[in-house]
């Protein structure tokens, strides 16, 4: 309601004539006729769920004067500063439908892995890893109607418009796999893995090849950056002044050259990448260096003859809201690593610890050869969490990291630290050490040779397999407040029986509980209204997981929304493909990108998947149900 304020001279001249009481006066004359005043119309209209401004759906009230007199309040007649939005406070049930998907047509060989968004041409960019490609796909004319399940797996409605062919682009020697995309306004950037003078595929350092787009012109190369060996994921920060990147440093086969992991900037000036990177390394903490006494015994670090700094390796990067900070996964060392951007220092690196299986509620199936869902407690076993995507949101101003715990291990011809259980030397105390020796309870499960030995004498006090078969979310000093425990294998195994823990190159249920069971491993957050929801990506089995992460200390599940037709009989293997994995669905979720109502045509939130072996790109439509 508006209230006028009436100035206080006003208010006196009102009190003074109040006061006064004289004589009555004499009618005046009668005055002519006014003219018809003009008629005042107010029309309210419905918002659909997904609004930009009421997520949840309501209604506008919209004014004004009928000055054509029709009796309509036409679009021109309205005073759209007295105009009206109520939303809905309820929030419906949130609800996924497919509603877009391209078919690459390659299968097994990294057709589809990071995806970005660019608004103003209504693209989605997909990284074609191994072509070296990055593919341009048209959300414009997507459908806002959701297809049914049986179409689902064999939906192809979406073009590929053009691919950017990076490698021709920059013009230089040596170049391999696109890693990483990252758009911000009309710049994109993509990371570019290089060999190095010895010929070794990934060891050299690498690029980050800069484009700018366009909504009506075809994109414009601009320039390459030189940075780390292997950058394996770039993100832009949130004011798109800064780039990060993520420089893996991975060995070479024989494990005879393993370049340093480290962490590259690119100052972005007036829309311009500068041409050098600012190098973060972390020769600080090599033995024998400053800050080597503040690493955790919880930090893997196993590499044959590595110091610290080649043996970490950056793997996915989050940036906090306010750009001060950039979280960075080691995915092998278990850790994350806490980057100040003030002063491109490392703040810190956080050892994750272990995930304790024999606790109630950390149950795992730990056999690919029980024949059933056995999800069992194990006293004794552990997980290394060692996240791949990783993401960061605010909740009561404060950083919170979220982490898709898939797992990896060091499996090289020159060195393998990966062993099955059945084939520890474990102390005669452990409580498995009959299960560890069963093929259908422990004897399967791949564990780490790297730790365990508690006390040095040469057995293993604790069985140490890798990853965490969850989500966790964690504060910024690398505090876990959360984690999904043994939900994703129960709810997959109660969604899709027999089938659960499946692979992703054939249709083979319970082929993974030995290794990293779903293998949670792409990840994002949308926020939609007051809620935020993050969005886990089952790499093996498929399909992906959604929760209410808004409050971090209140976390609910809400959904499993998997495109896959198990029925469908095929295996990839390579080059050797047998069956019909064309009609299998989405194989392999590698990467997602959430996209807010207001920024796409559908007028709905939408999350783009890229499929890593079915090389497919799925979109879906969020949508809430009263």
């Amino acid at each position: 309601m508006k209230t006028n304020i009436l100035p206080i001279a006003a208010i006196v001249s009102m009190m003074l004539l109040t006061g006064c009481d004289g004589d009555d006066g004499s009618d005046g004359s009668k005055g002519s006729d006014g003219i018809n005043g003009l008629t005042s119309l107010l029309t309210t209209s419905s918002l659909a769920s997904g609004h930009a401004i009421c997520p949840f759906g309501g209604k506008q009230i919209d004014t004004g004067i009928d000055t054509n007199g029709n009796g309509i309040l036409d679009s021109d007649e309205i005073i759209s500063a007295q105009s009206q939005i109520i939303c809905d406070a309820q929030q419906g049930v949130l609800s996924l439908g497919l509603i877009g998907r391209y078919e690459s047509g390659v299968f097994g060989k990294s057709a589809a892995e990071i995806v970005d968004y660019h608004v103003a041409s209504h693209l989605a960019f997909v990284v074609n890893a191994q072509s070296g490609m990055v593919d341009a796909i048209s959300l414009e004319s997507v459908e806002t109607q959701a297809v049914d399940a049986a179409e689902a797996s064999t939906l192809s409605n979406l073009e590929k418009v053009y691919s950017l062919d990076v490698a021709t682009d920059a013009e230089l020697t040596g170049l391999g796999s696109v890693n990483s995309i990252s758009i911000y306004g009309d710049l994109l950037a993509a990371a570019v893995e290089r060999a190095d003078d010895a010929g070794n595929a990934t060891q050299g350092n690498g690029v980050i090849a800069f484009y700018q787009l366009s909504d009506v012109d075809a994109p414009s190369f601009i320039k390459t950056v030189n940075v780390g060996a292997l950058p394996d994921n770039v993100v832009f920060t949130h004011d798109g002044t800064k780039v990060i990147i993520a420089n893996e440093g991975e060995p070479n086969d024989a494990y005879t050259v393993d370049p340093e992991g480290s962490i590259s900037i690119i100052e972005v000036v007036d829309n311009i990448p500068v041409d050098t990177a600012t190098l973060i390394t972390f020769n600080e903490f090599d033995a024998g260096n400053a800050r080597h006494d503040e690493l955790s015994d919880l930090i893997k670090l196993n590499g044959p003859g590595a110091s610290v700094s080649e043996d970490l390796e950056p793997e996915y990067i989050a940036v906090s809201k306010d750009n001060q900070y950039a979280y960075v996964s080691l995915q092998e060392n278990n850790a994350i690593a806490v980057i100040n951007l003030a002063d491109n220092t490392v703040e810190a690196i956080n050892a994750l610890g272990l995930k304790d299986y024999g606790k109630a509620g950390n149950e795992i199936d730990a056999s690919d050869k029980d024949d059933a869902i056995n999800i069992m407690a194990y006293e004794g076993v552990y997980g290394m969490y060692q996240p791949d995507t990783i993401a960061s949101y605010q909740w009561r101003d404060q950083d919170f990291i979220v982490t898709a715990n898939e797992g990896d291990a060091r499996d090289y011809d020159g060195f393998s630290e990966e062993e099955r259980a059945e084939d520890l030397l474990l102390d005669p105390n452990h409580p498995q050490i009959l299960a560890a020796q069963d093929k259908t309870q422990l004897g399967r499960l791949k564990i780490t040779t790297s730790m365990g030995d508690d006390d040095g004498d040469g057995d293993m006090d604790k069985i140490v397999s890798y990853g965490a078969r969850s989500f966790s979310i964690w504060t910024h000093d690398g505090q876990q407040v959360f984690d999904s425990a043994s939900q994703f294998e129960r709810i997959t195994a109660a969604i899709l029986g027999d089938n659960f823990n499946n692979h992703n190159e054939e249709s083979k249920g319970d082929s993974r509980s030995d290794d990293k069971g779903p293998e949670p491993e792409a990840l994002a957050i949308g926020e939609i209204g007051d809620k935020k929801y993050a969005f886990i990506g089952l790499e093996r089995t498929g399909g992906f997981m959604v929760y209410d992460i808004t409050n971090p200390f209140d976390v609910s599940f809400i959904d499993y929304v998997i495109n896959r037709d198990f029925d469908i009989d095929f295996e990839i293997d390579g080059d050797d493909i047998s069956g019909q994995p064309e009609l299998a669905g989405d194989l392999g979720p590698e990467g997602m990108k959430f996209i807010g109502a207001d920024m796409n045509l559908t007028g709905k939130p939408l999350l783009v998947i890229g499929n890593e072996v079915s090389g497919t790109t799925s979109v879906y439509q969020l949508d809430f149900n009263q």
